[in-house]
């Protein structure tokens, strides 16, 4: 990853790499909660969070302040840090799920609803059981294709 996020011109801000996963965890039972429920209302909550998340990154999310505030004190040792680009698009990827889910929601389409929010619940479910960040790794084959 280093070598293709590795240039001098740009500065980097650089995020604890278990707060997206902690976010992750929450956003997994949260889009379950969604999925099961058909609860328009609490995709549109989320929503709001992937939006914090791509515009500002996942530490200002209330996600990653609960873990600044609450987690991240009672560990023992600091943790690895990353790029926060990456995750900031992931979070823009789950807000386009978001988006699309809400607003077929809203219009009855309740089968693009469902698709929508599978496919969100699939990707933070990825990162949240196995650190495997799907948004994060489309992020990176982006910047390979768009810089040579």
């Amino acid at each position: 990853m280093s070598e293709v996020l590795n240039k001098p011109e740009v500065a980097r801000i650089y995020i604890d790499a278990r707060g997206p996963r902690f976010g992750a965890i929450i956003t997994t039972t949260v889009l379950a909660i969604t999925l099961v429920t058909g609860n328009k209302w609490i995709l549109l909550a989320q929503g709001v969070v992937f939006a914090i998340g791509a515009l500002r990154g996942p530490q200002h999310t209330p996600y990653g302040l609960i873990f600044k505030n609450l987690i991240k004190p009672r560990l023992s040792q600091p943790g690895p840090t990353e790029d926060v680009r990456p995750p900031k698009f992931a979070q823009a990827v789950g807000f386009a799920f978001a988006l699309v889910g809400t607003i077929s929601a809203f219009l009855g389409a309740d089968i693009v609803f469902t698709v929508a929010v599978g496919f969100a619940l699939g990707a933070a479910f990825l990162n949240a059981a196995f650190n495997y960040c799907l948004g994060c790794e489309m992020y990176l084959l982006l910047v390979r294709f768009t810089t040579k």
